[in-house]
């Protein structure tokens, strides 16, 4: 197994040292790398070979990351991509998601993760570091089997509010609660779908049907 890797992040010392690292995990290969989008465009469209996954950062300059994901998916609809983000980013990262990323990755991940992130995007296409390698197995289910957590409608509701970019202050407004009972409903949700952070939270909904992004 060979995984084709490209990286885009406008910190160059972040960029070599991420890209150095995966050089040594055995059977990745590095074959591009990139300071923002509009760099990453013109460097793939030279490739003989593409990436069979991309981590993109989120914030750059030129051309965002949200953008950049579009953009490349538009032309190379096969090629996997993976966000970069800091911890407190979420409502970022949930963009970057809606325009197409298949999982999240914090810049402070250990390595070991980042290369068993890397293996199940390439394997099978999604990676959630919220999940539990035991319960990860669990519900890899298709939709709509017994597994699927019950919700209540207001639950859901704040579901599809917390997969969008509001915050929760102003999921709060819009539903007419507090921001305690916001909190409550958070926490429920984290509960039903073994969770620990909102983007986890996104991507299980979307890959459970439970929400669109």
């Amino acid at each position: 197994m060979k995984i084709n890797i490209g990286i885009t992040d406008d910190h160059q010392l972040f960029l070599k040292s991420l890209g150095i690292l995966i050089g040594t995990f055995p059977g990745c290969e590095v074959v591009t790398e990139s300071l923002h989008g509009e760099e990453l465009l013109r460097k793939l469209a030279l490739l003989t070979t593409q990436p069979d996954i991309l981590l993109v950062d989120v914030n750059m300059p030129v051309m965002d990351g949200p953008r950049t994901v579009e953009k490349v998916l538009k032309v190379y609809p096969a090629i996997k991509i993976a966000a970069l983000s800091m911890k407190d980013d979420d409502v970022s990262v949930i963009r970057m998601l809606k325009a197409g990323c298949c999982a999240y990755l914090l810049k402070d991940i250990h390595p070991t993760e980042l290369e068993k992130a890397l293996e199940e995007i390439y394997k099978k296409g999604y990676y959630n570091a919220d999940v539990s390698n035991i319960n990860y197995r669990r519900l890899i289910l298709k939709a709509g089997d017994t597994d699927t957590p019950k919700l209540t409608d207001r639950e859901k509701e704040f579901l599809r509010m917390a997969c969008s970019e509001l915050t929760y202050k102003q999921i709060a407004a819009e539903m007419f609660l507090s921001e305690r009972t916001i909190d409550g409903y958070r926490e429920s949700i984290f509960s039903k779908l073994n969770v620990k952070s909102r983007v986890g939270m996104a991507l299980e909904a979307l890959r459970r049907n439970l929400a669109s992004l």
